[in-house]
């Protein structure tokens, strides 16, 4: 007996991540794509391609919605599948993904599988609610929904192990999406939508997105003034998203775009809510080093590839593996309960360069040596 999946992927997720803007939903986006060529690859379908890659031809059988919303992938693959229907002619919408949701539920799958974000959780939510186990690759540019696997090669392990008859437990697991209108305010409005069956254990899947229970503003006052007092005014400093990161800004005496990445040069700000292209072409532009400053994730412990996907594989690499400083208070990693802070660049080499024990600012002149992983990693790292 085969494991039935269904296939969905959203063409249109992660595409607003590198051009800082803060989602994939709204008009800004379908335009990009609109322009884009339609026969390119998505990061979607990439992230898709990187999990089917790893599940045995002859274990399972897919059930695919058309074209690039799920069977380009699956052949890409060198996985067959039969195609159960396909979106209307030019860019899909939250209907689409409902409509191959509903359908593709109505076809006795054991699972759907779907790329995405937060927002395609959200609509394959409404589709199929508790009623069906689903798994998410994570696609997005906003991931704070516990349904997804750390990573592409994650969901594609797990999927593995089911068919290998390995024992996957199922759990409920929360759907939050965010307000993106306000989110590009830098204003957080994460409302919860509901719970859906997920198969999965502990490494595999990413947990809900959570804020900090600690005196937070104290703790990241600290650590601004300590990361203040050591910079270079030669230095070019490009200052990732969060509440953490913000106060270094804040102590700067600069504006700060709390969920984007702005950069500094000798106390004078550079760029404000800058995307891939102005994060490289400062770089390029810069007669001298740069810095990336970034924070983890309440709760999931990501510090590249939630939320911050201007910082690309390319931007990471201009800037040096070795020229990168985390920033968080002693209750954001002891609430990680032991697991490795987690990076998922999309780029397997560059993960790999990125792991290992890095240096954490937890405060003033108060640091400590904490390990880097990806998912795949995780256990090598305990």
């Amino acid at each position: 007996m085969k494991l039935r999946i269904g296939l969905l992927i959203n063409p249109l997720a992660g595409l607003g991540g590198s051009r800082a803007l803060k989602g994939s939903d709204g008009a800004q986006v379908r335009e990009i794509a609109a322009q884009a060529d339609a026969e390119a690859v998505t990061r979607a379908e990439q992230r898709a391609l990187k999990a089917l890659a790893m599940l045995p031809a002859d274990g399972v059988e897919i059930l695919a919605w058309g074209g690039v919303m799920g069977e380009r992938a699956c052949r890409e693959a060198g996985l067959s599948c039969r195609v159960v229907g396909a979106a209307k002619a030019g860019l899909s919408d939250a209907a689409d993904t409902r409509a191959a949701a509903t359908a593709l539920g109505a076809e006795q799958i054991d699972l759907l599988l779907f790329a995405g974000g937060d927002g395609t959780a959200r609509d394959i939510y409404d589709a199929v609610g508790e009623r069906l186990p689903v798994l998410g690759i994570p696609a997005g540019v906003k991931m704070h929904s516990g349904v997804f696997a750390v990573s592409p090669e994650a969901a594609g392990e797990l999927l593995r192990q089911l068919v290998q008859g390995g024992l996957v437990g199922l759990q409920l697991h929360e759907v939050r999406d965010i307000d993106e209108e306000a989110f590009r305010h830098d204003v957080v409005k994460s409302r919860f939508y509901g719970d859906m069956l997920v198969p999965g254990e502990g490494r595999f899947l990413q947990h809900t997105k959570v804020g900090g229970r600690e005196s937070e503003e104290l703790v990241a006052a600290e650590i601004a003034d300590w990361v203040v007092e050591q910079m270079d005014p030669r230095t070019c400093y490009l200052v990732g998203p969060g509440s953490t990161t913000a106060a270094i800004m804040e102590r700067l005496g600069l504006p700060n775009t709390l969920l984007g990445v702005d950069a500094v040069r000798d106390g004078q700000l550079l760029a404000s809510d800058a995307d891939e292209a102005t994060l490289l072409q400062l770089l390029a532009s810069h007669d001298g080093p740069a810095q990336i400053i970034v924070t983890a994730i309440g709760g999931q412990g990501h510090i590249f590839g939630r939320g911050n996907q201007q910082f690309s594989p390319a931007v990471i690499r201009a800037v040096g593996v070795g020229r990168i400083c985390i920033v968080a208070g002693k209750g954001k990693i002891a609430a990680l309960e032991g697991r490795p802070l987690l990076v998922d660049t999309n780029d397997p080499a560059l993960d790999r360069d990125l792991c290992g024990y890095r240096e954490v600012v937890t405060g003033y002149e108060d640091r400590i040596l904490y390990r880097v992983a990806t998912y795949d990693r995780q256990e090598e790292s305990e």
